[in-house]
């Protein structure tokens, strides 16, 4: 299990350099996709199952589209790729970064044990994802509605900033 958590956490981040060093929107949204993806994946690795998914479901149904109607005010003619130099030196610079910060905290990883939630105790009638999910109805109901009212500006302000000065659905920039 202890390869699947590497190779799941090697994913995540080459998505986050995937995202980190593209210029153009329709390649980022990919990688997003990818951390999206391997970041659920690390979160039902370590017991939430439940969490994961709706954490999948509510990023690609909500965020995606936000990042979709972006893309297509700001079409590119040409859009760089990730085998473009430019887009290449950003992707080694950052791979080198992160190797860099690999290289200086290595030491002292091993002492900590990485455990799942699951093989915490024999027999468990509840999971901790599902309590934390009925415990944020009840007591964080208001925290919910602060930030379903958050989500909704970030979508006007959003909306907003991408529209420009002329008004029409689809035009190139």
């Amino acid at each position: 299990m202890s390869y699947l958590m590497f190779l799941l956490l090697t994913g995540l981040v080459l998505g986050f350099i995937a995202v980190a060093s593209n210029p153009s929107p329709y390649f980022a949204a990919l990688g997003l996709v990818f951390v999206a993806g391997t970041g659920c994946g690390v979160v039902a690795y370590f017991g939430g199952s439940f969490l994961s998914l709706v954490l999948f479901l509510i990023y690609l149904g909500g965020m995606l589209v936000v990042f979709a109607y972006s893309a297509a005010l700001a079409a590119e003619r040409y859009p760089e790729s990730w085998v473009n130099w430019p887009v290449l030196v950003y992707m080694g610079f950052y791979l080198g970064g992160v190797l860099l910060a690999l290289a200086y905290f290595y030491g002292g990883w091993f002492e900590f044990s990485i455990m799942p939630l699951d093989e915490s105790d024999g027999l468990l009638l509840t999971r901790a994802d599902t309590s934390g999910v009925a415990l944020m109805y009840s007591s964080g109901c208001w925290m919910l509605v602060i930030g379903a009212w958050a989500l909704l500006l970030t979508l006007f302000v959003v909306l907003e900033l991408t529209r420009g000065l002329e008004r029409g659905a689809l035009r190139a920039v």
